[in-house]
């Protein structure tokens, strides 16, 4: 038998050796494979993941699907209402039962309640940041501050957990990529940059591939603008509505310029690499063999009929791109479970501010009536339609799915926000996951009764990742070299909600 070796604290880990394999460290780790000579990355999560499907969830999902609420949405609207609370605490909205008993959810949510027996909640999330850590979510480590988390190329980042995924695989994908990012690259359309969904110190060939929204919004709506002083703003917003013809293709970073064709970019292709090789001979960085790849991923991709087929949401019938909603969110969800059949082991759904800040889920002003005729029906009708979905082609057991947030809202709604709003509140919040090895029908943790403070089983987004990387094979001691090659965890200080997973 073949020891797989490894360390109890980052410290004392050893970097990743150059064969693409990781150097033994000081203590034994806890597993063995059968001796298969020498193991490349790939090999040997393979073998773990195999050896764990075994034992459990480990290794149990093949795909993950990110559903991202960019602003933070409001625990009190979606997953863990108050009804007994003061007005002023619960709000406006009701609530309604669900398929499981005893358990209450948001009344903006009935699609969706009728499926919390296939869901896990957790009620009990809660972290220091409270001023949209998205990288902190993504990453599972803290930015520095503020200006750090409005910096997505800040040198300080760490990589986004689609990334690490992605660099761990080993191999280019081909055909389709390996971390997509949908509807387009992450806060393209704000006024302020947000950090979080990038490759770090990886390089920006771990990037997720970006696409863009080719097409028209068909609703316009009033915004308050934060940097106009509070006036409204007119936005044609496509969160709201698109026409039936507007489609997600590849990002234009990916995309030929007018002029160049397949046979001059292959040409051009052959002098990068051969420039980019005599660099990496010159340095051998990580940042090197990530622009090295990025070209290779973009000359495959630009190429590839099978993306573009699974980007046309075209072919599905009228009738089921309406049950998604004919909103930007309600197609870019059912783009992600085509991309899926294709043969994508990640997406990620981004539901991100447009034009305006303070906006998606950022809910500062004008509060319910924002949920109530925007962000709840679009919410409720894409993600029924994908559980669904996902169930009537048998991809539920091994399609692991993150809905999450950066923080919460108050428990307190401020009159004095524009039409009612609640602030940022990070210290309880709610997320839900589902599939890949996630036991379905659970509640996990609790908020006390004004939804200010966990009372049970406090979880961090650390956690949550650790989680996943759990679900998907990864052993909890794995490490990744930094910019200067050290060692480092996949999170700070996340381990599995075993609650959940088992």
């Amino acid at each position: 038998m073949l020891d797989i070796l490894g360390s109890q604290n980052p410290g004392s880990h050893s970097p990743r050796d150059e064969s693409g394999g990781f150097a033994t460290g000081n203590r034994r780790a806890m597993l063995k494979i059968g001796t298969v000579g020498a193991l490349s990355l790939p090999t040997f999560l393979k073998a773990v993941a195999e050896q764990g499907r075994t034992e459990g969830t480990f290794g149990r999902a093949k795909r993950i699907v990110l559903v991202y609420l960019q602003g933070a949405a409001s625990q009190f609207e979606t997953w863990d209402p108050k009804p007994n609370a003061p007005v002023e605490i619960r709000g406006q909205n009701g609530v309604t039962s669900t398929s499981v008993p005893g358990t209450l959810i948001s009344e903006g949510l009935p699609k969706l309640a009728e499926r919390v027996d296939r869901l896990a909640l957790i009620r009990s999330m809660t972290h220091p940041y409270n001023n949209h850590s998205n990288h902190y979510t993504l990453t599972g480590y803290p930015t520095v501050n503020f200006a750090s988390e409005t910096n997505p190329r800040d040198e300080r980042h760490h990589p986004f957990f689609g990334s690490i995924l992605d660099y761990l695989a080993g191999e280019r994908a081909e055909g389709v990529p390996r971390n997509l990012g949908l509807p387009w690259r992450f806060s393209r359309h704000s006024l302020v940059q947000r950090s979080g969904p990038y490759g770090a110190f990886l390089g920006s060939g771990f990037d997720p591939v970006w696409t863009d929204l080719v097409g028209k919004p068909t609703k316009s709506v009033s915004r308050v603008s934060f940097f106009r002083g509070g006036k409204s703003v007119e936005v044609m917003d496509p969160f709201l509505g698109i026409t039936p013809a507007s489609r997600l293709s590849v990002s234009k970073d990916m995309q030929l310029r007018a002029g160049l064709s397949l046979d001059r970019l292959d040409k051009r292709l052959g002098l990068l690499e051969q420039l980019d090789q005599l660099k990496r001979r010159i340095d051998g960085d990580i940042e090197m063999s990530s622009v090295d790849r990025y070209h290779e991923m973009a000359f495959s991709l630009i190429t590839s009929e099978k993306f573009r087929r699974a980007l046309d949401v075209g072919q599905e019938t009228l009738a089921k791109r309406e049950r998604y909603g004919m909103t930007l969110f309600g197609q870019s969800v059912l783009t992600a479970r085509r991309l899926l059949e294709a043969g994508c082991p990640l997406v990620s759904v981004f539901w991100d501010e447009y034009k305006v800040v303070n906006t998606a889920w950022d809910t500062h002003f004008n509060h319910f009536s924002r949920l109530n005729n925007e962000l709840l029906p679009g919410f409720d009708a894409a993600m029924s339609s994908f559980i669904d979905d996902l169930e009537d082609r048998d991809m539920m057991e091994d399609t692991l799915v993150l809905c999450l947030t950066e923080h919460g809202r108050t428990p307190k709604v401020g009159k004095a926000n524009r039409g009612g709003g609640r602030d940022h509140w990070s210290r309880v919040y709610s997320v839900m996951l589902f599939g890949g090895g996630i036991s379905p029908g659970s509640v996990l943790g609790a908020s006390d009764d004004r939804g200010a403070f966990v009372q049970d089983r406090p979880t961090s987004p650390e956690d949550v990742l650790a989680t996943m990387y759990h679900l998907m094979g990864v052993p909890p001691n794995t490490t990744i070299p930094d910019r200067l090659g050290r060692p480092i965890w996949l999170t700070q200080s996340g381990r599995k909600i075993s609650e959940l997973v088992g």
